[in-house]
């Protein structure tokens, strides 16, 4: 009779042989689903091709998966939130639509800024967070970081003589979210080694601002007039600005919720 066209699930030695060749090379989820994927094969009477198949697409999606968790470790997230989280019926004057186009990013590849302005607790940093996330997604370097470690960062390192090294290191970054700009009013020096930062990603690649500061009060954060007019033409250009309000978004979702003793 002659032999079905199909992979059959080899003895214990063969196994062996294989999974210690998979380690060899790095071939992770090959080792561990070669022998679930084999029974699939010849319980369905798969080709061998169509079995090397669904070997190697469980491999790339194990790989694909893999690297979207180191991009996100990478990003330095405070906490991981995604736009699918975040409840716009508790926030009806945020754009959902424009920030699940943003998610998509072609912001990041036409190198164009964005902005969340508004008050404390009306979901900046997790809309921020949400599009760090959806850009590790697609496979992009992001770093998030507050704008006071950032500018604590630079001038440690400017003291180190160490600031061109640490100033060309946030320009291989696909994305950087800058969060709480204008929280705490920034030194001279501090100023404009944020500056920097932000101006050599002017046009070349993406910024993401979150600020509680309208654009007239940004000069209380930049004392410099001209350092500020600066900074606000270079981040206003072409720029994606998203006001998220005033009213507390965590505390109209809290008073939403569930009270004591309600049935």
């Amino acid at each position: 009779m002659k032999k079905p066209n199909r992979p059959e699930a080899g003895g214990a030695l063969e196994e062996a042989a294989i999974r210690q060749s998979c380690k060899r090379l790095f071939l992770g989820a090959i080792a561990s689903q070669f022998d679930s994927l084999a029974r699939e094969a010849a319980r369905d009477g798969h080709s061998h091709l169509r079995y090397l198949d669904g070997l190697l697409s469980a491999e790339l999606d194990e790989r694909g998966q893999r690297k979207v968790q180191r991009r996100i470790q990478e990003a330095r997230l405070p906490r991981l939130k995604t736009l699918e989280q975040f409840d716009f019926n508790q926030a009806p004057q945020v754009p959902a639509g424009l920030l699940r186009q943003l998610a998509e990013g072609g912001y990041i590849e036409r190198a164009e800024p964005v902005i969340l302005l508004g008050e404390c607790g009306t979901g900046k940093t997790h809309l921020a967070t949400a599009l760090c996330v959806a850009a590790c997604r697609q496979g992009r370097r992001v770093r998030f970081v507050t704008a006071a470690a950032l500018v604590n960062e630079l001038v440690e390192a400017r003291q180190q003589n160490t600031l061109q090294r640490a100033l060309a290191r946030w320009t291989r970054f696909d994305l950087i979210a800058i969060d709480e700009l204008g929280y705490l009013p920034l030194a001279e020096v501090g100023a404009d080694l944020l500056f920097q930062v932000i101006a050599e990603r002017a046009e070349r690649a993406s910024i993401l601002l979150t600020t509680n500061l309208p654009f007239s009060e940004w000069s209380q954060v930049f004392a410099n007039p001209r350092l500020c007019k600066a900074l606000l033409d270079r981040v206003t250009d072409r720029c994606h600005i998203i006001e998220t309000g005033s009213e507390s978004y965590r505390f109209r979702r809290t008073a939403a919720g569930p009270k004591k003793g309600a049935a």
